[in-house]
């Protein structure tokens, strides 16, 4: 009985992943970066790219599953559980950072939009204030954009729905009700699924692409990221879905479908900034498609 724990924490075992998950971040971050110069490294950077990319998969899966077996095991002790909803906490509170980013360059490039203006005989380029309605404006003069109160408005409707479902869920869980629990998880899945197929066709279907301005990049870099995070959320709480199949969650303990829930509620509301803001406030008084 010497190596009973006389404690709330709990110790764990020496894994290999956190390794594999280093190495695997570097070399898909890397050959992000020879992608850059295929001139250079033709096909190779796609290698190391897609290997890096399966390394961290298999990391993600193999940890994931290994927390899974402590959660089942007991070792989630309410201490434990305490500290892993301030963990949670701080992750969602760097994903709003990340929005944070995002947000602000769109401000930017909406109230100060800019124009490069290049110096033949130096060779250098200046930043010059832009006004609205000249060719440095923020929205092209003659650009169309997407109509808010069409596909992005039903988008926002699915989302907000699906905040419901997942609340339904959560309750159904609390008070023991695993029906509900698998019912609403199954709703809030297909709403997550229908808005990522909704997203993707609004895309086939916008009249810019992604470059060409800063209005069509700030715009494809915010919605897309949130369709990432959409996509991730998607695959988090079909995995709670399994394992509530398996017997998984009590009332009591159920932490990993928690953080299932808040990751869903931070995408529903960074949605609704990203419709006022994006959709509505930054095509106002453009030319709707």
């Amino acid at each position: 009985m010497a190596g009973t724990a006389n404690h709330d924490y709990h110790i764990l075992e020496p894994d290999i992943w956190p390794l594999v998950g280093s190495i695997s971040a570097l070399t898909f971050t890397s050959g992000m970066v020879l992608s850059f110069h295929p001139d250079l490294f033709g096909s190779a950077s796609s290698i190391v790219m897609w290997a890096g990319l399966a390394g961290l998969i298999a990391t993600f899966f193999m940890w994931f599953r290994n927390i899974v077996i402590e959660a089942e095991r007991g070792d989630h002790t309410p201490v434990v559980q305490l500290h892993m909803r301030y963990g949670m906490i701080l992750f969602i509170a760097s994903e709003v950072m990340f929005f944070v980013g995002w947000f602000w360059s769109f401000f930017d490039f909406a109230l100060f939009p800019t124009a490069l203006n290049y110096d033949a005989e130096t060779g250098l380029t200046s930043s010059l204030f832009g006004v609205v309605g000249s060719t440095t404006a923020f929205i092209p003069e003659g650009m169309e954009v997407l109509d808010p109160l069409s596909l992005p408005l039903l988008n926002t409707i699915i989302l907000l729905c699906s905040g419901t479902t997942v609340t339904w869920a959560h309750h159904s869980l609390v008070h023991g009700d695993r029906t509900g629990l698998k019912q609403g998880l199954w709703a809030t899945i297909g709403l997550g699924v229908l808005f990522s197929a909704i997203q993707a066709y609004e895309y086939a279907a916008a009249p810019f692409g992604f470059g060409g301005n800063t209005y069509s990049s700030a715009f494809y870099m915010a919605t897309g990221f949130h369709g990432f995070h959409v996509i991730v959320g998607t695959i988090f709480l079909a995995v709670c879905l399994y394992r509530a199949y398996l017997g998984h969650f009590t009332p009591r303990q159920h932490f990993g479908f928690e953080a299932a829930a808040w990751y869903w509620h931070f995408v529903d509301v960074v949605w609704l900034f990203l419709f006022v803001t994006i959709y509505v406030w930054g095509g106002w008084g453009a030319e709707f498609h």
